[in-house]
């Protein structure tokens, strides 16, 4: 059974998707719409090969970075991206409470390879 996808490329940080904000308040809803994209293409395309989800899950992103010039917590800001792409996919229903439980992050660096690999794991499959 499939449970995860790999965005092959690295999406906006947080201080890029605040520069553009800044920039122009259309800007920074262009970064969004078209990064909610991207996450939503990879997550219909899993769709396709078998990922369903059912019940409450934890969600395990393995962010690899082409290097070591942001930070962590600005990386993982793109957990928005990827819910709402999840969202706009129909793969989940919602990103609230009760269909999001907790969050696991690693990082690593892979300047040839830099991707977003997502798990998704039901609470039945944790115990």
């Amino acid at each position: 059974m499939i449970n995860s996808f790999t965005i092959p490329q690295e999406l906006p940080a947080l201080n890029e998707y605040v520069n553009e904000q800044r920039r122009n308040r259309f800007a920074g809803a262009k970064v969004k719409k078209q990064a909610t994209y991207v996450c939503s293409m990879y997550a219909k395309a899993a769709m396709n090969r078998g990922l369903k989800v059912t019940g409450k899950i934890d969600i395990y992103v393995h962010w690899f970075v082409s290097s070591k010039r942001k930070d962590k917590d600005n990386i993982r800001f793109a957990i928005k991206f990827i819910q709402d792409g999840m969202m706009e996919a129909g793969l989940i229903d919602n990103d609230g409470w009760q269909q999001i439980g907790d969050y696991h992050d690693e990082f690593s660096v892979d300047k040839q390879n830099p991707r977003v690999e997502v798990e998704l794991r039901t609470h039945e499959e944790q115990k």
